[in-house]
């Protein structure tokens, strides 16, 4: 049976008291419109229709080309959004979702679930209800004796009876299609907010004669929606919990994983360590047999095995195998490391290609190099890439030796075997097995520290 999903992401989310729409927040490093979008796809359904409103062009841009998009312009209640994908998918056979965009947390499982359930119970809408410890605030889910749902009642309206039953609705519905579209068009605004309210539907084709069910989900965490900050931090700490068991699960050792922050589409392998107050974002990717110490944050980049990073940024960058970065390294933006390389303590790489088995070791900046392997870079190396136009290419040559204090005035070229003295300061290009020396020669003044303002303030000491 053909599947349509319909996602509901027209809401400004007032409560959030924010200028972006509500569905573009973030739960686990992503939209919460996108994460609902994950979980639709993997249904493989025939076709996915946001609903979009307030922020309609920003949301619009957010899920581009993932799914077909309609605009509700004015927020007259859930009915009426889902009526503005009429044109999309009345004439079709088959079974259709609605989803929320601002109900980041349900999972594949539940909503493959919810599918199968409908389509062998033939009913003409399933609710998707969960178990409530405390259901306050939540649609209760009012069954008759053979388990089929008579109606949904909201808090404020519900009988001390009604009001104990822990069954609640979670704003989740798949439906018999061409069932929901017709009955859509017989709910009315006869009410206080004068909206068109989804949930009407259900008593509308109950009275029609239709069957309405419901599939209760394991798991009431799931239904989590997203209406404020509090619920938003409540959220994240839920998909966390979840992403960071999966990847114990799956082999990497978290040595305190609620302090441990990893977004959903980080990829991680076994054998891989990771201590507390670590940040891993965006598409990043960590090799098997890595370490991350404490405090290290990384950004859409690659760790390959083996490698470690010790409390230090990386933000698109690329650390090969064996590896070593930091303490306080700083790898931006096509930042390279080659195998076994080390950037250690207080360096800076920014589109720069550090060689195999060469060294950064300390205090140092490389920008738009190339460095080849085997290369020493000393401590304070400075590559000068920038004139306050342009941005200059530097490039050393395999078993390069750089001094201490080197500064490297783009572009320049230094060949294989080359050696820079300490201290210099080299503007031309130094050929292999070749030193450069750019330095001026010192001078000694004897007995100077008499004319010094410190011989006033200290005197003479033997």
């Amino acid at each position: 049976m053909n599947r349509y999903v319909v996602i509901l992401a027209a809401g400004k989310g007032t409560r959030m008291k924010s200028d972006m729409p509500k569905v573009l927040h973030q739960v686990g490093g992503k939209a919460m419109v996108e994460l609902v979008l994950d979980a639709s796809e993997a249904l493989n359904p025939q076709k996915i229709v946001t609903v979009v409103g307030h922020g309609a062009q920003q949301v619009s841009d957010v899920i581009a080309g993932r799914s077909a998009v309609v605009e509700q312009k004015e927020q007259l209640g859930t009915g009426h959004a889902i009526l503005m994908a009429e044109e999309e998918l009345a004439n079709q056979e088959g079974m259709t979702l609605i989803a929320s965009g601002d109900a980041p947390l349900f999972t594949v499982d539940t909503l493959q679930n919810l599918f199968d359930y409908h389509a062998k119970s033939g009913t003409a809408v399933t609710v998707l209800t969960a178990t409530a410890t405390d259901p306050t605030g939540y649609g209760r889910i009012v069954r008759d004796d053979l388990g089929n749902v008579v109606r949904i009642v909201e808090q404020k309206d519900a009988t001390p009876a009604e009001a104990s039953i822990n069954e609640i609705n979670t704003g989740v519905y798949v439906f018999d299609n061409k069932l929901l579209f017709d009955s859509l068009h017989d709910v009315t605004n006869d009410n206080a907010q004068g909206e068109y309210y989804l949930p009407d539907t259900l008593e509308i084709l109950r009275t029609q004669g239709y069957t309405v069910g419901a599939y209760t989900m394991d798991d009431f965490d799931e239904s989590m929606g997203v209406n404020d900050r509090v619920a938003l931090a409540r959220a994240n700490a839920v998909l966390r919990k979840r992403t960071n068991e999966q990847h114990m699960r799956n082999g990497v050792t978290l040595l305190d994983p609620q302090a441990t922050y990893i977004d959903v589409d980080v990829k991680i392998g076994a054998d891989t360590i990771i201590e507390p107050n670590v940040v891993l974002k965006g598409e990043t990717v960590i090799g098997s047999h890595v370490h991350l110490t404490t405090g290290t944050q990384i950004i859409d980049s690659v760790v390959e095995d083996n490698a470690i990073i010790d409390a230090s940024h990386l933000e698109e960058a690329h650390v090969g195998i064996a590896a070593t970065v930091g303490p306080f390294a700083h790898l931006r933006p096509k930042a390279v490391l080659g195998e076994e390389a080390h950037a250690g303590n207080f360096v800076e790489l920014k589109k720069a290609e550090l060689g195999k088995r060469s060294k950064l070791g300390h205090l140092s900046y490389l920008g738009d190099a190339t460095v080849g392997e085997d290369v020493n870079l000393g401590a304070g190396t400075i590559f000068v890439n920038y004139d306050g136009m342009n941005k200059h290419h530097t490039t050393v040559g395999d078993r390069s030796f750089i001094g201490s204090g080197t500064k490297i005035i783009a572009p320049v070229t230094i060949g294989d075997e080359a050696l820079t003295a300490a201290g210099s300061t080299i503007s031309d290009d130094v050929p292999s097995h070749a030193m450069g020396i750019a330095r001026s020669r010192q001078t000694t003044k004897p007995d100077f520290w008499k004319r010094t303002p410190l011989f006033t303030k200290f005197g003479q000491h033997d």
